[in-house]
């Protein structure tokens, strides 16, 4: 849903901006999360010659080639080198991701930590064999056996990219940089009215990041690692801030013209959506507030039985590599996973600018995860809530 630039967007927008109105709802067709994963085993290799064929499931962005734009093309290259024939099909949420690779029709796809455990746990993808990715060596340490990529000590897949969900603020209103998420949660704020938070039931973990902070008798270690008298403080916040708001917003675009128009005052977003709303003049700033922050980490997933598992793999070592990894990251508007890919964007301040390889911004962003009620912060002692008890309370929430 990120690409760097607005004139690379534009193909884009027309598409996504109708899509991601939907955000809001978050039904899909994946079976309800258990404590168990299933049994699966990853395939053993050696990779070989490609099956001819390979049909991606993506977002926006990750799988380009050249329909969109003629320089942007890293698909092509790919099919020249393997014979495998990609075919691609995006979406605008991970709802939506879910729902279409839970029709068995992909091979494999690009998945937000909101989803990919719906997906191990749905037993729609397979362990990942890492040695059989040679480019996976130099995948950041940080993105590695994590708990949206990695079940039971197995790898599910190959991490891509990272960003952080930041505050954005319009800079006319705001001469001093905000360094809280203050504003955005507390009553009586001054942009009351004028606030855009994400419109999704993942957003309940932005409460609890603010809840850890303001709040640090309730316990919260891990923003997706809820239990009931933590997920209800965190919906009380959030019943708090529905008056306050100006928008639940869906469409990046949008939210950065509101921003920069001065009809928004200040929300929850990316740095993309920054910088296409400052294309013409710097008028939205952004910031990581002290509380920390959420965040996005996307893994490539294989699908449980495809029939192309050597194209599947000639593929993910490929879009990891430092060169795919780099144009990736430059277009669709995030910091690589490769550490040898910030040495390759055409921008040599790209990696700069998306904090790519600082160790320290990274510390207190907590990147979507799937909840569910196995505590995830190793907690046994009690349940957490689960994903779909939070789009059930979410959908109360904007139902009241």
């Amino acid at each position: 849903m990120r690409c760097q630039t607005a004139l690379r967007t534009v193909a884009l927008v027309g598409a996504l901006g109708l899509a991601l109105a939907a955000c809001g709802s978050s039904e899909d067709t994946a079976p309800v999360l258990d404590d168990s994963p299933p049994e699966a085993t990853a395939y053993a290799g050696p990779v070989g010659q490609g099956e001819g064929a390979l049909s991606v499931l993506a977002w926006p962005g990750y799988a380009e080639d050249g329909s969109t734009d003629p320089a942007v093309d890293w698909v092509t290259p790919f099919e020249q080198a393997t014979g495998c024939q990609v075919s691609v099909k995006t979406f605008a949420t991970s709802a939506e991701a879910v729902q279409l690779f839970s029709t068995g029709e992909y091979d494999v796809v690009s998945a937000s930590g909101d989803a990919s455990l719906r997906l191990v746990y749905g037993d729609r993808v397979q362990p990942v064999n890492t040695d059989l990715v040679p480019n996976y060596a130099d995948i950041l340490p940080d993105l590695k056996n994590k708990p949206w990529n990695t079940v039971a000590g197995k790898s599910y897949g190959i991490p891509h990219g990272r960003g952080a969900n930041l505050l954005l603020y319009n800079l006319a209103t705001h001469p001093t940089p905000p360094t809280s998420w203050a504003d955005m949660w507390e009553p009586g704020s001054p942009a009351a009215g004028k606030l855009s938070a994400y419109g999704d039931a993942i957003y309940i973990a932005d409460a609890a990041v603010y809840l850890m902070a303001k709040q640090p008798e309730l316990g919260i270690k891990n923003p997706y690692a809820l239990d009931q008298t933590q997920f209800d403080a965190a919906m009380a916040l959030l019943r708090q801030q529905k008056p306050m708001l100006g928008e639940y917003w869906g469409d990046y675009v949008k939210q950065g013209q509101g921003l920069a128009s001065g009809t928004l005052s200040e929300g929850m977003g990316w740095q993309l959506t920054a910088n296409l709303a400052n294309t013409d003049a710097t008028t939205v700033g952004t910031t990581k507030p002290v509380e920390g922050a959420t965040g996005w980490s996307d893994t490539w997933m294989i699908k449980k039985n495809t029939e192309h598992i050597n194209c599947a793999y000639q593929w993910l070592n490929h879009i990891v590599s430092p060169e795919a990894n780099a144009q990736v990251a430059e277009y669709f508007g995030e910091a690589p996973a490769n550490t040898k890919s910030c040495a390759l964007t055409k921008n040599p301040d790209h990696c700069t600018q998306y904090h790519a390889q600082e160790t320290g911004f990274w510390d207190n962003v907590y990147y979507w995860t799937t909840p569910i009620e196995q505590c995830i912060d190793g907690r046994r002692d009690v349940e957490c809530i689960g994903y779909d008890d939070w789009v059930r309370a979410w959908t109360e929430l904007q139902n009241s």
